[in-house]
Parts: C-alpha cells; structure tokens; sequence
C-alpha cells in the first residue's frame, strides 16, 4: 500500500479490513538511523531484555534497566554469543522524540489520542527471535533501521495450541516457530499456515499488524531499529480469547513484577 492509499484509508479502515499491510513511506517521512536515534536518546532510560540465543528455550528473558548510550557503547550487548540482547522502552510521553525518531506527526497520522497504549522502541541485533505470540493492540510497525523477518497468520485461539494461562503464557502458542512445525505433534495448525503471510520489513515500511493475529519476528541485520504503537481497539471484544488473556496477563504481570511497557520516567 501506498502512503497515500494509507491516508485515504485512515487507521480506520485497516482496523475494519482487519487484514496486515506492509505501507511504503515517503522519503520526506523518514526517520532517524542508529546514529541519529543514538545522539538524541543517548540518556533515556531502556530495559534490557537478555536471554539465550536458542529458539528451543523454554524460559523467559531477564531484564534491566540500562542508558540506551550503554547498549551502544557495550559490544558485549550486540554481539555475545549464545545470547540475544535487545531493548525496549515506551516513549509515548515524549511525543517530541516520537516524532523526531519517526520522521512524521504520528498523532496526526494515526489519529490515536487515548486510544494510544505504548510507543515502543526497539533494538536488537542479528539473529534475534520473538516467538510465535499475538497482541492485544493494533499495531503499526516502523522500519528505520536493519531488516526484520515477520511470519503472520490468521486470529484463532485452540488451533494454535496456546502455553498455559497459568504461566502467563496465553498469549504463546507451542508451536513457537511458524517456520518449522511439526504437524505429527500439531495437526490443528495446518489450516492456519495456508493463510500465513511471509516478508522481511525495511526501512521506510510501516507494518500495520491487526489485533489478535498470530506473528513472529527475527532481526536480519547487525543493527535493527523499529519503533511500534500500540492502539487499544473495541475490536478485542469480538475476540473474547484475546480478551481473556489480556486480562490475566495485565495481572500476572503486576503480581510477578515482569516488564509491563509502561512509559519510561526519564526522557532524553
């Protein structure tokens, strides 16, 4: 899709069409590179997430908090091996960076006002994996640096095989790897990978991702900057799963104090 075919759209009518679209931007919309993202966030206050480089491991990553000038300047962070390293942190209270780093007004673009849960940066280096999992948002995805492999599939709740609720995983499926599925072991799956959409993001794209799709990502470069929103939706009320998930994952994750991207305090 065009940018132009996007503004015509609106946020709108993507939520409705309900289907992903990778939207090519404009030169005169691009945002900041690692140099540029370096120098104006130099001091703002990141969570590092840390984790084996295996994409069998069963466990969650351990994080802390960290000055994004520290993931830059410490090697150690983008090239350990045996362990992956990216961070994150949620600057919606910073419009102003938002918009530098992005290169546009994304409240004028995206209309989001309260709608609006998180703006999230990311980084990470080669290799880097995120699990087959879904969000509870709607999600636009920027490219400003590196490339990102996605693999998406259709909502569902039960032919994906979900991890347990108990563990606040029910936003996890079993079968982490659309890439390679063992069919014996999940037969359910199979229609689902019919539909499955496979590309790699660049800079100047923009992935719109819809509430409850399936989605799984792993960064291709050496450096991989993206910054996504996140936008509450009435649409998770027409996916009660999601909704049953979001509610308890909101709590387990107050009650076991894991990472919640909130706001960071500390702004550049």
């Amino acid at each position: 899709m065009t940018f132009d075919e996007f503004l015509a759209a609106g946020p709108g009518g993507l939520f409705k069409a309900d289907v992903p679209v990778v939207i090519a931007l404009p030169d005169s919309v691009r945002g900041l590179g690692r140099d540029g993202v370096a120098q104006r966030l130099a001091d703002l206050s990141v969570t590092l997430f840390s984790e084996p480089g295996d994409k069998n491991h069963p466990g969650r990553w351990e994080t802390r908090d960290i000055r994004l000038r520290e993931f830059f300047a410490d090697q150690r962070h983008l090239n350990t091996p045996g362990t992956w390293h990216r961070v994150v942190s949620n600057i919606r209270n910073s419009p102003a960076d938002v918009n530098a780093v992005i290169g546009f007004d994304a409240e004028k673009f995206f209309g989001f006002g309260s709608a609006l849960y998180a703006a999230n940066l990311w980084i990470s280096h080669r290799g880097v994996f995120t699990k087959n999992h879904f969000d509870e948002f709607e999600n636009f995805n920027i490219a400003l640096e590196g490339r990102k492999r996605f693999i998406l599939a259709p909502p569902g709740s039960r032919a994906y095989y979900p991890r347990s609720v108990l563990r606040g995983f029910g936003d996890k499926s079993q079968v982490f790897d659309l890439d390679n599925v063992d069919l014996a072991r999940f037969p359910r799956i199979a229609p689902k990978l019919e539909q499955r959409r496979d590309f790699v993001l660049e800079p100047g794209h923009m992935l719109y991702l819809p509430l409850g799709w399936w989605h799984q990502a792993e960064s291709l470069e050496d450096m991989n900057i993206n910054v996504n929103f996140w936008l509450k939706s009435k649409k998770i009320l027409r996916r009660p799963h999601v909704l049953g998930v979001a509610l308890y994952t909101y709590a387990y994750r107050r009650v076991k104090g894991v990472y919640s991207y909130q706001p960071t305090e500390v702004n550049a």
